[in-house]
């Protein structure tokens, strides 16, 4: 703080305090799990271990490159980073002036459509911040490779964005506020899935939780399949799926836009944390055990059974083109989908995809009138290219 006054500015002297010399590494840097207690990223300073190659970064148990993101080792995350810095966008872009005046209607829309609604955004409006969650308070910690950390910053940020778009979406339509974001606690078909999540979550987010064991390493891989592979990869589908199928419709259109640039960047999410996930298990095979992919496989059926009891809560009737028989056909094919991208057997028998509309509305390559809404393509750089 500097005193002001006609003399000539001089600075008010700081309080004296004892300065703590840094602590350095060893004298050469390698991939070593960090001590316990230790953030990676806020460990001692090592300036004569010499520079770190490529071949030293891993994904879990190195602190030798976290602060270094080049060279880059793992170029999907970086290419991931640069989709999503692309894919920016804003709820408040999109207009609710006819999704208001449906809803305010009288018969715009059925008492089915409107339980459905609610559920549905009783159910995403804590969602995403339970992801934001386990991102920042447990995920980065532990994964310790710079251009995977540089991703899971920019998807904290995604996240926020959900967040505030189910926030506009309330706020636009006047709903109880109080109501939608205390259903995580007060409905239980959406409180069985919170807490089944956050389950996977709370150990690592123990100050004193460390990896660099293979228990310890498991329970990583157990929260990034919960939230990556489940939350993200499967429990948000039929929500996608309900809000879509009512946009396809014509209505609640403001909210569908909404919803397909949610599941725009939900799917590199869950692309990113399959490819985190098989990139461990190719540098640690001996945690992906039999016993431990057995484990997985019961996660995802377990996952499968709370979200089919979550559309029947949210569809005990249906409405015209969804019911809740299909969507638990669906989450039954996307499941088999994920336990695929993970290398397992599937968990249930050959199921054929009801809604392969859902393909449709994921293809970042269809056209929209520009004057009708704003096209689902808009992005702040080049163009994408992803599977």
């Amino acid at each position: 703080m500097l005193n002001w006054s006609d003399d000539p500015i001089t600075p008010t002297p700081a309080p004296s305090r004892p300065v703590t010399p840094p602590i350095f590494a060893a004298a050469t840097v390698t991939a070593l799990v960090p001590p316990t207690g230790e953030v990676p990223g806020l460990g001692g300073i090592n300036p004569v271990g010499g520079r770190v190659s490529v071949s030293e970064k891993a994904m879990i148990n190195c602190r030798a490159d976290v602060n270094q993101l080049l060279p880059l080792k793992y170029h999907w995350a970086w290419e991931k980073y640069l989709a999503a810095c692309n894919n920016h966008w804003m709820p408040n872009e999109v207009s609710m002036q006819a999704d208001i005046a449906l809803w305010k209607s009288r018969d715009g829309l059925t008492e089915e459509e409107r339980r459905t609604i609610q559920r549905n955004l009783g159910f995403f409006a804590t969602s995403e911040s339970l992801v934001a969650n386990n991102i920042v308070l447990a995920i980065y910690r532990h994964l310790t490779n710079p251009e995977c950390r540089q991703y899971l910053l920019r998807q904290a940020f995604e996240e926020a964005v959900h967040t505030h778009t189910f926030q506009y979406v309330v706020e636009s339509l006047g709903l109880d506020e109080g109501e939608l974001f205390n259903m995580y606690r007060e409905v239980p078909s959406i409180t069985a899935k919170a807490a089944w999540a956050l389950s996977y979550t709370q150990s690592l987010a123990d100050p004193l939780f460390a990896t660099g064991t293979p228990e310890t390493d498991q329970a990583f891989l157990r929260d990034l399949v919960a939230f990556y592979v489940v939350f993200e990869g499967l429990w948000f589908y039929t929500g996608f799926a309900q809000i879509l199928s009512l946009g396809r419709r014509n209505k609640m259109v403001g909210i569908a836009e909404q919803y397909q640039y949610i599941l725009r960047d939900e799917s590199i999410h869950l692309n990113f944390g399959i490819d985190v996930i098989n990139q461990i298990k190719l540098e640690n095979p001996h945690l992906w055990s039999r016993e431990f992919q057995d484990e997985v496989r019961g996660m995802l059926r377990e996952a499968c059974d709370l979200e089919v009891a979550y559309g029947r809560d949210t569809m005990p009737r249906g409405f015209l083109g969804l019911n809740a028989g299909q969507c638990e056909r669906y989450l039954h094919f996307i499941t088999n989908r994920r336990c695929a991208q993970l290398g397992l057997t599937a968990v249930f028998p050959d199921t054929e995809n009801p809604f392969p509309w859902m393909s449709e509305v994921m293809d970042l390559k269809k056209e929209k009138n520009f004057f009708e809404t704003r096209v689902i393509e808009y992005q702040n750089g080049g163009a994408l290219a992803w599977e």
